[in-house]
């Protein structure tokens, strides 16, 4: 296991490497080259950089570390997604998901080694928490899908969600340090408005987004509209209940203006009733809420929860539709290679399917 020793060379900014350079008594441009390396040409070690001399590249490698994310394992689904299991400098794993469709091509990408709030309906709650994602390796899990995109359907990632692996408020310093390296003009440049950040809903956290003023968008996944429902699928509710959630995505909005989406998986005959779909239009009318994703359950090893039939599902839906609340089914895919919502766990599935 490689573990670095050296400083991560990822972690300094622009003017620190200048810094750097000054003291080794090399030329301005070099920083510049290293730089885009570094966040344009996504190297992933100092031998790659072509245009250094050797003797700088010795340098370098002995002064400080590269550590990346590498590609452990690539499966295509039937439906076309692609789940990516990556692997991490110190030997962990996380998953990241590749979602095509006509119009864009979407990047789930995860934020923690496991996760440590233990939702009962979720692959990765059944997980221990290994540790946070640096920045950088969130960064390389984009890098990486996007590779994938470009190869598979000749098209670069359109949008990203913060939907995998892990709770993205739970490593707020590392995420909102990614978003910003993927966003800017000499890093990856795509637009902040077209990244989602999901959160099981950490009140404290979602007022700090607000205070920073993030450009991206916050989906609150909600899947139950009572506490006590709420409190016994996601325990995190316990500590952080509706009435706190609805307070703290106000708050959200007034500071940002950005969209808000509640995400909410169907459990049959735990919170598909037309009572639960009342409670649901209560939030709804106190949040001003872009989006209501009604979401397939997707069956897991450890939990025994089942989707309600599709006229069940329609039914709810429609009845949130004649009240005015702007609703739409988000069908999962991937599910053939364990790659759908809520079913993240580095679990290996073969065969492989090839690729288009």
């Amino acid at each position: 296991m490689n573990v670095h020793v050296n400083k991560n060379i990822r972690t300094l900014t622009l003017e620190e490497l200048q810094a750097y350079f000054e003291t080794l008594g090399e030329k301005k441009f070099r920083v510049k080259q290293v730089w885009e390396w570094l966040w344009q040409k996504h190297a992933h070690s100092f031998e790659e950089m072509t245009n250094l001399s050797k003797e700088l590249r010795k340098t370098l490698s002995d002064t400080y570390s590269l550590p990346a994310i590498t590609m452990d394992e690539v499966q295509y689904s039937g439906d076309g997604t692609v789940k990516s299991k990556f692997k991490t400098f110190d030997g962990h794993f996380c998953e990241g998901v590749l979602i095509p469709t006509e119009n864009r091509q979407t990047a789930c990408v995860s934020s923690q080694i496991g996760c440590s709030l233990s939702c009962k309906f979720c692959a990765t709650g059944y997980m221990e928490r290994k540790r946070n994602l640096d920045f950088d390796e969130i960064y390389d899990e984009v890098v990486l899908l996007n590779q994938i995109a470009e190869k598979t359907f000749g098209k670069k990632i359109s949008n990203i969600v913060f939907m995998g692996m892990g709770e993205p408020l739970l490593n707020y310093k590392n995420l909102l340090k990614a978003v910003e390296r993927i966003t800017a003009n000499d890093g990856l440049a795509m637009s902040a408005r077209r990244i989602t950040v999901s959160t099981a809903g950490v009140a404290k956290m979602i007022r700090q987004l607000g205070d920073d003023k993030v450009r991206f968008n916050l989906a609150l996944s909600l899947h139950a509209a009572n506490d006590k429902k709420r409190n016994e699928i996601m325990p995190i509710n316990e500590s952080n209940n509706i009435q706190a959630l609805i307070e703290a995505l106000n708050y959200f909005y007034e500071k940002t203006n950005n969209d808000i989406t509640l995400e909410y998986i169907l459990f049959k005959g735990i919170n598909d009733s037309m009572k639960d779909a009342d409670d649901l239009i209560k939030i709804y009318k106190q949040v001003p809420v872009h989006l209501v994703n009604i979401i397939e359950y997707n069956p897991i090893d450890a939990a025994d929860f089942e989707k309600p039939e599709k006229d069940a599902t329609q039914k709810f839906m429609d009845y949130l539709a004649n009240h005015r609340v702007n609703v739409r089914l988000r069908i999962s895919r991937g599910k053939d290679i364990d790659a759908a919502c809520g079913q993240l766990a580095n679990k290996s599935n073969p065969p492989v399917l090839s690729e288009g």
